[in-house]
């Protein structure tokens, strides 16, 4: 599996809380880096012990990343501007699941920004 948009720097992103709250102010922390040029990450939660990570991603104009296909489900929601696949172009509002494993490409012509989650594969296969 072609693991793709893994943040190349260690930023603080929360673990999931055990009875409280927890909030992190996004805007203040800084767009790192990814695997995939043109492709931007802020990780808001990682928790390896249950496999799970939420984030804000930023592609640049014209920023393409070839087929390729997560080891988790991929839940996809566009915030602003535009976001596309092999099968379709997504607006803000847009919602994308994909499977594990499933190939799928990623880009935008003109620039977007979309919260990602990911989660395990309850079956774990």
């Amino acid at each position: 599996m072609n693991e793709m948009f893994k943040a190349t720097d260690k930023a603080v992103a929360l673990k999931m809380p055990i009875g409280e709250s927890l909030m992190l102010k996004s805007r203040e922390i800084p767009w790192q880096s990814s695997d995939a040029p043109g492709f931007w990450v802020k990780p808001l939660v990682e928790d390896q012990s249950q496999g799970i990570r939420t984030w804000l991603m930023k592609v640049d104009a014209g920023a393409f990343s070839e087929m390729h296909g997560h080891s988790e489900y991929e839940q996809i929601y566009v915030l602003e501007g535009a976001f596309y696949d092999q099968d379709h172009v997504y607006g803000p509002g847009d919602f994308i699941v994909r499977a594990p494993g499933a190939l799928h490409t990623a880009g935008s012509k003109q620039g977007a920004v979309v919260l990602l989650f990911y989660s395990p594969d309850p079956t774990g296969d």
